[in-house]
């Protein structure tokens, strides 16, 4: 096993728990995480991972089938082609980025027993290394988003860029939010934005206290990847 506070991983979760408030959800990010790690997470109480590569996210689900109450977020760039597979394998998906995807993902989940839960992806500042809508792109493709009835679009996610400020990411945080409230409360509009999917190892702290309520944890839970 190539990462070496396997054995802590359980203190870890608990001194994070002690502070997070109920309403907060803990998604363990397990990107590069081998099984062993994840299964010391889930006794330590963790049932939600969260991971960015559909063949990573399978091949670990195979190997986890004896943890029936998991359940599983896809957070990292989806592309179109693979949009069956992640209805099949994920419950969340906190990366839907444009609306061709949305729309894709609204035709193959007309077949689901169970809507899958989703999450936009938003850029409050411009940045090229991030995929997602402008505000404005956003709030364009509003009125076809809402035509998506086979998906239950239920939240916002962001990812600021590198480098900002602590009172630059609150800033972010909060516009973020801002924005889930003009939309949930748009009188034409039937999307209930309730979850906040914002905030990582680095600056969850902040997220929360800008209305996060889903938190994206990993280098903090089990050490850095493997280069």
């Amino acid at each position: 096993m190539s990462f070496s506070v396997v054995g802590s991983i359980a203190e870890r979760i608990a001194q994070i728990r002690e502070t997070l408030p109920d309403s907060v959800r803990l998604i363990a990010v397990t990107k590069q995480v081998p099984v062993e790690a994840m299964r010391a997470a889930y006794a330590a109480g963790i049932r939600d991972f969260g991971e960015s590569r559909i063949q990573e996210a399978e091949t670990k689900q195979a190997q986890l089938q004896d943890l029936p109450d998991v359940v599983w977020h896809m957070i990292g760039h989806l592309q179109a082609n693979k949009a069956q597979k992640a209805l099949q394998l994920f419950r969340w998906i906190h990366s839907v980025d444009d609306l061709k995807l949305a729309q894709r993902l609204d035709r193959l989940a007309a077949t689901s027993i169970q809507k899958p839960n989703v999450c936009l992806q938003v850029k409050i500042l411009p940045d090229p290394n991030k995929h997602g809508w402008t505000v404005s792109e956003l709030w364009k493709d509003l009125p076809d988003l809402n035509n998506c009835n086979h998906l239950n679009i239920c939240g916002l996610m962001t990812i600021p860029p590198v480098g900002l400020e602590p009172t630059e990411l609150l800033k972010v945080f909060q516009e973020t939010q801002n924005l889930a409230i003009k939309v949930q409360t748009h009188p034409e509009l039937k999307l209930p934005i309730q979850e906040l999917s914002m905030g990582m190892s680095n600056d969850y702290s902040i997220a929360i206290a800008a209305g996060s309520t889903m938190i994206r944890l990993g280098r903090i839970l089990f050490g850095d990847r493997p280069t």
